[in-house]
Formats: C-alpha cells, sequence, structure tokens
C-alpha cells in the first residue's frame, strides 16, 4: 500500500508556503534579539557581530551596563557594577547632607570628566533593565517567540545571568568572553582560546597559588563552550565586498600594493613606548620601496608620544597618508582595498579582523606582550595566519591563509545549540 501524502496547507507567511507551525512546532521561532553592552566599542563589537552573523541584520534592541566614571569610581572598577553602582549611591546620598563632605568630593573626586559630558552620578548611568527584559521575554513569548539575548564583557555577567535566572524558558542567552565564575548560568559561553591558558600547565606557573582560585577559569570547557581563536567582529565577506564598492573612488587608484598600518595602545599586558614606536618607524621606511603606498591609522588607545614619533619620521613621505581623525573614517575600505597589513600586538580586536581577510597581517610588538595574550599570538603564527614585522619584509609578495571565520564559527554553534532546544532563528 502506498502512504498517503497529505498537501502543505498554504500559508502567504510560512517559509515555501508553509506555515510555521508546520515547519518546527509552536512558537519555536526566534525573531529577536538583544544586545548587552558594556560603553566599550571593542566588546560590544563582538556581541554586533554574532547578532548580525545569527541573521538578526539591525533588528536587534541594544541595553547598555554602565560604571560611574570620573573620581573615585576610577578606584572601585575592580568591584561587580551592581556593587559599584550602590557605593556609588550611597556617596552620593552622604554628600547630599553633608556640606563638608560634599566639598571635599568635589575637589577630590571631580576632577576627571565625567562620561558623555554628562554627570558621572547615579542619574547618569545607564543601566539595563533586568525586570524589563524579563518581562518582555515572558509577555511577548506567545506572540513573537523566545528572546536571545547577546552579552559582552565582565559588567553584563550579572545583567545576563540574572534574565537567564529568571526566564529560562524565554531566552537564550549567551555570554562573549569567559565570565571566570560558574558556566552553567549561561546557555552558551564564546571565548576565545587564551582565555583559558591559565589552565595550562604553562599558564598555572606565572600565577601564585593563592591567586589561582581569583585569576584562572573555575571551569574547564565543556560542550555548551565555544572556544575561538581571535574576537568576534562584523567582518565578513559580504561586509567586505560592500566596502569594496562604497570604498572604489578613494582607493580604486591608489598605487600598489597598499599597506595599512593600524596602531593601538600599550595595554597592562602589552606594554610599550616611544622604543617600540621608534623600531615600527625605521621598519616602515625600510619597506616603502616594496610599497606603492601606506596608510596609517591610530586608535584612540594611541598615546600622543607614540602617534608623534610616526609622524615626525613618516608623516611627509609622499607614500604616506596618516589618518587625522578628522576625515571619514577609513577603516572598511582599508579592510576591504589593503594588499597587507601591520597591526601592533596589543589589540586582539584589530589583529581578528585583519585576519579574517586572508591577507598579509604582520603583527609588531608581540614580544612586548605577556601572560595569555603570548599565546594568543604563538598560535596565530604557528598557524601561519601571521608573521612578525621586521622591516625586511618586501610587501610585493603576497602569501595567504585559510581566514579566520570566528564569528560565523561562533554561529553555527549557536544554531545547532537552539536546535537542540528545538528553536530555530527566523529572519
Amino acid at each position: 500500500m502506498r502512504p498517503i501524502q497529505l498537501p502543505e496547507p498554504p500559508s502567504p507567511t510560512g517559509r515555501n508556503g508553509t506555515p510555521d507551525i508546520f515547519e518546527s512546532g509552536v512558537h519555536t521561532f526566534i525573531r529577536r534579539a538583544v544586545v548587552i553592552g558594556n560603553g566599550f566599542p571593542a566588546s560590544e563589537n563582538q556581541s554586533i557581530g554574532l547578532v548580525r552573523a545569527l541573521g538578526f541584520s539591525d533588528k536587534h534592541l541594544l541595553y547598555r551596563v554602565t560604571r560611574p566614571r570620573g573620581g573615585i569610581n576610577e578606584w572601585l572598577q575592580w568591584l561587580p557594577v551592581s556593587l559599584h553602582i550602590k557605593i556609588k549611591y550611597i556617596v552620593k546620598m552622604i554628600s547630599g547632607y553633608s556640606p563638608l563632605l560634599l566639598r571635599s568630593q568635589q575637589k577630590k573626586f571631580m576632577l576627571l570628566p565625567s562620561e558623555n559630558g554628562a554627570s558621572a552620578g547615579l542619574s547618569a548611568v545607564l543601566e539595563a533593565d533586568v525586570k524589563q527584559i524579563v518581562n518582555l521575554a515572558r509577555e511577548t513569548y506567545e506572540k513573537e517567540g523566545p528572546l536571545l539575548v547577546v552579552a559582552s564583557g565582565r559588567d553584563t555577567i550579572s545583567t545576563a545571568s540574572s534574565i537567564k535566572r529568571l526566564a529560562s524558558e524565554n531566552v537564550f542567552v549567551v555570554q562573549i568572553l569567559h565570565p571566570r565564575l560558574s558556566l552553567n548560568r549561561f546557555d552558551m559561553v564564546i571565548a576565545p582560546k587564551h582565555d583559558y591558558y591559565p589552565l595550562t600547565p604553562e599558564g598555572q606557573k606565572q600565577v601564585p597559588q593563592f591567586l589561582r582560585s581569583w585569576i584562572t577559569p573555575r571551569d574547564p570547557p565543556d560542550s555548551h563552550v565555544v572556544l575561538t581563536m581571535g574576537a568576534l567582529h562584523q567582518i565578513d565577506f559580504t561586509s567586505i565586498r560592500s566596502a569594496a564598492a562604497m570604498w572604489h573612488d578613494e582607493f580604486a587608484h591608489v598605487p600598489r600594493p597598499l599597506l595599512v598600518v593600524n596602531i593601538g595602545g600599550p595595554t597592562r599586558n602589552c606594554q610599550y613606548g616611544i622604543d617600540l614606536a621608534k623600531q615600527l618607524a625605521a621598519s616602515l621606511l625600510n619597506v616603502l620601496v616594496s610599497c606603492g603606498s601606506v596608510r596609517i591609522s591610530f586608535s584612540q588607545k594611541t598615546p600622543q608620544k607614540v602617534s608623534n614619533i610616526i609622524v615626525k619620521e613618516l608623516g611627509n613621505n609622499p607614500k604616506v597618508h596618516i589618518w587625522d581623525g578628522q576625515e571619514s573614517n577609513l577603516h572598511m575600505g582599508h579592510l576591504a582595498w589593503a594588499d597587507a597589513f601591520v597591526v601592533t600586538a596589543d589589540s586582539v580586536s584589530m589583529i581578528s579582523e585583519a585576519c579574517s581577510t586572508g591577507k598579509p597581517v604582520y603583527v609588531v610588538g608581540a614580544e612586548c606582550c605577556r601572560w595569555k595574550f603570548t599565546e594568543f599570538h604563538q598560535s596565530l603564527r604557528e598557524q601561519g595566519v601571521v608573521r612578525p614585522f621586521t622591516g625586511s619584509e618586501d610587501i610585493s609578495e603576497s602569501w595567504s591563509y585559510p581566514p579566520l571565520n570566528d564569528t560565523a564559527d561562533a554561529a553555527k554553534r549557536v544554531h545547532e545549540a537552539l536546535a537542540v532546544r528545538g528553536w530555530k532563528v527566523k529572519n
């Protein structure tokens, strides 16, 4: 007996004329995403990059957990953000009743400029509201389906984990970067491999015994932890192709090969100063003969003493163009049109973006880095993704590698985890 095949019921909204209920059940489609950021572009860029890779494009809401800034707040950055805000509120309340303490605070605490030109007090903090997001997930679940929540950075951990705890049946929570404490507070954790360097024998040797429970990851990675090589971001083939068309008039006639130089700034684990700036300037002068043109950009973290040396040594060279921060940001144009990159070792984000192009990436200053950042640079070198910049390179000689595809790989893992729950992203 031949099996009876029932015709699919027509629907103007379902895929291929099939309504949602016939595709994979009722209320199993995720149509909305919430991004919880911490106010730092490099961190928020990771969350937005993942959301877009999942197919949400710009259809997401952005909430922000912002710490108070300025004065005494700079001494409280190590506290959990919720406790930090409470202490700030208490100090503000006390100062309101004590003229003497108020004058003292004005003298000692208000020396630094406040964030975004507003008061650094409690009223200036734009907090992501846990109750509001939980209510959104619960109240709209029947009509809109589950809510995807993507957070990145230490300051967002408490908010994201609270949403998961209060609305676990209505949300899927992804935490980007290692949250250190119990990983089971999230549906998925996405972290770079070097975040787990402290668990290796080499990493353990660098951590005093009494600090290991605070510094090292509390849990080894399991099935709901996704390890990436570098940072997530918004750069992919589609965005590069779009940028190439958008910046055609700016770069089509630039002499080739085009070398793009991205200069960041020293960090606690990648410390450098004018010595590295002089080394970089000398190396760039050496490779100019093999370059058609060089484009140099500084970040907001680049010290003035570093940029001054670069400008002094290279600013008057006809092959060199230095972005002054006043004209349009050329970053996407650089990624699309560059033939090779030189990037300072301090920025995992800038290196990750450059390595997603498959073009030659040279790193300068890796020897100034320590701790888990040494592991990051070593891993890239071993896979042939980056090379050290020595000044002896022939920029006209190209080389390639499989581009880093961390964001797309992470998005695939999210899709797989959602499928286990019977959920699916629908754009």
